[in-house]
């Protein structure tokens, strides 16, 4: 199905919507003149929109800064039976995403200026979502010796880290930490403590034992925590700890933050809704990482996230193939496709509900993991970059992940009624998707 769509440098005027920008404290209905790529006017009057503007009729709808991922798998170069960058672009827009931070176990891992280049060129080739490679934190990532971070960063990575594999040297933490003051840029952590996480395929819990599946235990991911936030406060580096997914690593992450040290912390929203006893259905669909926990834990993320304990809501886009998802659930490996529900599942689990106004979790979704990877990005403000996200927040919809844009077709929201969908999505001011409404399809522009 054809639809008109914008020249790449006409003008664009998003008329009658909800325009939300927390870093500018802004909730009200306006107007939104985009022309050359930035954010041109707030409420412009009908003479200074240019006569050769699209418009785009937003009434009822949310206007918000583009969404900003903290950590997908693209999975290219090397793991193209997942993802590639374009295939996850378009997932990503599909999502509301305009930026995405992609993680460094592709294959070769992104521990050389050659593999930041070349996920950059491709990127840029596909010409999609803004596509920001994390640089491996160690050589190989095989956690022995520290990768030669100041190549990656001047080659252009966004930050470092090992994720999703944790990092279980403690020493090559720390001068990390301290070495990476030298760039301002952060490190991601997935905490979790390897030995005790070995071979679990849930968490660790009621359902697990009467399953007779190996668990994944709480205390893994709290002593990764407790160390990760101690050694960034000795070394005062920048440290983001995420996705989380325990009461005891957000009791730790928000006892280190009234003290004052300025570490951030993140949660899938796969871990803000499913519990563990999705799990007695043997799908593993539900196999994801970190795990879906007890309805305990669930409600204490649920509240981290609405007092600001935890800073932003990421993905967690895990793809992996339809071959290596189908095995047996203890065979089958932790991942799912994310970037094309995190934000329904948001809106139908933290804003329907009242946990999140609408302001907080735009700030979770866009505003602070821009702050977080130090994008300009998350953003409406006068000359900032038009990355920009469309939503209708009240249609239904039910998930069938066979139809995703990304080539990964599971879902732990499979058959679920969401609420909310991206209608729009722009990147520099360029209009990239546009949702049409033809028996379900969604088509990218």
């Amino acid at each position: 199905m054809s639809f008109p769509t914008p020249s790449p440098h006409q003008p664009i005027v998003i008329d009658g919507g909800r325009i939300i920008d927390p870093a500018h404290g802004v909730d009200r209905i306006g107007r939104l003149l985009i022309n050359e790529g930035r954010v041109a006017a707030l409420d412009p009057s009908d003479d200074d929109c240019p006569d050769d503007a699209y418009w785009i009729d937003a009434q009822d709808r949310i206007v918000a800064p583009g969404l900003v991922d903290l950590g997908a798998e693209l999975r290219q170069p090397g793991r193209e039976e997942d993802e590639t960058i374009q295939t996850g672009s378009d997932s990503a827009l599909a999502g509301g995403y305009t930026s995405v931070l992609c993680c460094s176990n592709t294959n070769p891992v992104i521990d050389s200026a050659a593999a930041v280049e070349l996920v950059i060129q491709i990127s840029q080739r596909v010409g999609g979502v803004r596509v920001f490679p994390i640089g491996c934190l160690s050589k190989g990532r095989k956690a022995e010796q520290m990768a030669e971070l100041a190549i990656l960063a001047e080659a252009g990575a966004i930050g470092f880290s090992d994720s999703p594999q944790a990092m279980p040297n403690d020493a090559l933490l720390k001068r990390a930490l301290d070495y990476c003051r030298m760039f301002d840029l952060p490190i991601f952590d997935r905490p979790e403590v390897p030995g005790l996480a070995e071979g679990g395929v849930m968490h660790d819990g009621r359902v697990a034992l009467v399953l007779g599946l190996k668990g994944l235990p709480t205390e893994a991911e709290d002593l990764a925590v407790a160390r990760d936030v101690r050694l960034a406060e000795a070394t005062k580096g920048r440290l983001h700890v995420g996705p989380v997914s325990t009461m005891g690593a957000i009791d730790m992450i928000g006892r280190v933050k009234s003290r004052g040290i300025p570490i951030s912390a993140s949660v899938c929203p796969q871990n803000l809704h499913g519990s563990d006893a999705l799990l007695r259905t043997f799908d593993s669909q539900f196999k994801v990482h970190p795990p879906m926990r007890s309805p305990a834990h669930v409600e204490s993320l649920q509240q981290a996230v609405a007092d600001g304990t935890i800073d932003a809501i990421q993905s967690g886009h895990m793809p992996r193939a339809r071959e290596k998802k189908g095995n047996d659930l203890e065979l089958a490996p932790f991942g799912a496709a994310t970037l094309e529900t995190t934000l329904a599942a948001t809106i139908t689990d933290m804003i329907r509900t009242d946990i999140l106004s609408w302001s907080r979790a735009i700030e979770c979704l866009s505003t602070n993991p821009a702050k977080i990877a130090k994008l300009d990005a998350g953003t409406l403000g006068i000359g900032a970059s038009a990355d920009v996200a469309v939503i209708d927040p009240e249609t239904p919809w039910t998930v069938n992940a066979s139809q995703f844009l990304s080539r990964c077709q599971s879902s732990p929201m499979e058959d679920r009624e969401l609420f909310g969908r991206v209608t729009h999505t722009i990147v520099g001011g360029r209009l990239l998707f546009v949702s049409v409404e033809d028996s379900g399809t969604i088509v990218a522009g």
